[in-house]
């Protein structure tokens, strides 16, 4: 069963690209459940950017500007 956090983080992958909308939709799907809690945070703080910049990063048209993120990238660029 999904927590209130898991609900929040669904709600603001919702967003107004429809191509990330579907990305963020299918990482959820496939890659959250797995991620500890660590991850789920940086996940939540990679959220915060505005969608043509993530959109950008999971395109592969813009560098990854904090390596910390790297690896939920990875994950977004595999869907």
């Amino acid at each position: 069963m999904a927590t209130s956090q898991e609900h929040r983080t669904r709600w603001h992958c919702r967003r107004g690209l429809l191509e990330l909308d579907l990305v963020l939709g299918r990482f959820m799907e496939r890659h959250y459940p797995e991620l500890d809690a660590a991850q789920r945070r940086r996940f939540d703080r990679l959220l915060e950017l505005q969608d043509n910049d993530l959109w950008d990063l999971v395109a592969g048209r813009m560098e990854c500007p904090d390596p910390e993120f790297s690896d939920l990238i990875d994950l977004l660029q595999e869907n």
